[in-house]
């Protein structure tokens, strides 16, 4: 029985047999992302005209085509440029930007025949002045989809969100540092988090030159490894665009599962401890070993955060020195993108040197095919009030994934008080199937990516 909760494959295969058309998923879709999606803050723009329009040619070329997105309607977080709608980038200081073009990866998606029914909600410019509230975004504070009264985390908040809420198909998100991730261990779905260049940052916001990726966030791994596949490959227009052929589903056989040292007791974490070791029970009756691993003690966070401010300062240069910057919802982002026009360039350079440092972590690869951890040891933080406080006790593994381009796949694992616990497995860069396999294994042996928020 199809309903808004069901997978690619799924939808797909009622596509196909013609038990339900593109326009009818379609028109299910905006129902759910008008009514729940609107609830929840899920939203930037809806598109109906034009996904009408693409649901009307999917149907049309249903039985000449075998790709699996064919007909099924997504939602891209709205820094992903679309031609002809609004791309404000979360950002009121941008609430009248429209592009004449599409980013690569939305272009490649309409060449599969997905139909983009909304640009979703987003922090404001991605989060790039170190916001401290969740309503720093035009779009409004984003809810955690199991509980309104906590975040749906950022700077994807939409792309989660309205994906846990089934208001979506599947939807596209960006990570600098976390922002895949974050919102995927919040509200209990799978995101994709791909190597640096994997996916081409072609008309996408650029916050951070040298950290920003672009990746999937969907309900199973399985409907990210399809995403990835159609949005992947080497794009004349981004350079650093990778030109090694993804191979998402290249057998591994049996793996070495890293783990690092977690701080459980620290945070009072033994809701995360019970769900991580049932986690690992998972794969060790798979066949998969574990094996202690540590990364080198360097100051990741520290470089990472340098880096970010350098260029996006950079990035945003115009607008910040502009009198739109004082139109940001978060006095905090205002003050940080302002401060950051002054960072030291002999930081930014220790900064770059650090993380030629970092490199010495790709040692652990000797000993380990992937790491397994907890994204963070605690469900969402409460919507209302500062971040800086409520983030205090959240803890996580704090490593060098981000600044040195490996991939990650969030998934959820348990749940504490009625909300989601995610865990991600991380991998060495390019190694994108070892990340979906390990977490598809996890999902065919447990349940927990199958539960459902609210009712279809």
């Amino acid at each position: 029985m199809i309903d808004c909760y069901s997978s690619i494959t799924e939808l797909s295969k009622a596509l196909r047999k013609k038990e339900i058309s593109s326009a009818e998923l379609t028109q299910m879709y905006i129902k759910r992302l008008s009514t729940l999606g609107k609830e929840y803050n899920s939203i930037a723009e809806m598109t109906e005209g034009i996904a009408y329009e693409q649901a009307a040619l999917a149907d049309h070329r249903m039985e000449d085509t075998k790709n699996p997105l064919n007909g099924i309607p997504y939602g891209a977080k709205d820094l992903y440029a679309t031609a002809g709608i609004p791309t404000r980038w979360g950002s009121p200081g941008h609430e009248d930007q429209v592009f004449d073009h599409d980013a690569t990866a939305i272009s490649k998606l309409r060449e599969a025949g997905a139909v983009l029914i909304a640009k979703l909600a987003m922090i404001e410019l991605a989060g790039g002045g170190n916001y401290d509230v969740a309503n720093a975004s035009i779009s409004g504070p984003g809810h955690c989809a199991w509980d309104k009264t906590l975040w749906a985390g950022g700077s994807s908040t939409g792309s989660g969100s309205a994906t846990a809420l089934g208001a979506v198909g599947f939807s596209l998100g960006s990570e600098t540092s976390g922002s895949i991730i974050c919102p995927s261990a919040f509200n209990g779905v799978t995101g994709l988090r791909p190597t640096y260049g994997r996916v081409s940052r072609y008309g996408c916001m650029a916050l951070c030159w040298t950290l920003d990726k672009l990746g999937p966030i969907c309900r199973s791994a399985e409907d990210c490894g399809l995403v990835l596949d159609a949005i992947s490959g080497y794009d004349e227009k981004d350079p650093s665009s990778l030109r090694e052929k993804l191979n998402i589903r290249r057998k591994s056989g049996k793996m070495k599962i890293g783990l690092l040292k977690e701080a459980f007791d620290k945070n009072k974490a033994t809701e995360c401890e019970k769900a991580y070791h049932n986690a690992l029970d998972v794969f060790r009756k798979l066949g998969h070993e574990t094996v202690d691993i540590a990364y080198p003690d360097l100051p990741y966070d520290m470089a990472t955060g340098i880096i970010v401010d350098a260029e996006g300062a950079s990035a945003h240069e115009h607008f910040v020195r502009s009198d739109r910057l004082d139109k940001l919802v978060d006095i905090n982002q205002v003050a940080g993108m302002a401060a950051a026009l002054q960072r030291p360039a002999v930081d930014y350079l220790w900064a770059m040197r650090m993380r030629t440092e970092a490199l010495k972590a790709n040692a652990i690869w000797d000993k380990c095919d992937c790491v397994f951890t907890p994204v963070f040891y605690h469900k969402s933080v409460p919507i209302e009030g500062s971040f800086a406080k409520s983030f205090d006790n959240m803890g996580g593994a704090s490593g060098p994934e981000n600044l040195l381009g490996w991939p990650a796949c969030a998934f959820p694992i348990g749940f504490e008080e009625g909300a989601p616990l995610g865990a991600n497995i991380i991998a060495p860069c390019t190694r994108e199937d070892i990340c979906y396999q390990l977490a598809l294994d996890f999902q065919r042996n447990s349940d927990f990516h199958t539960k459902r928020p609210v009712p279809a």
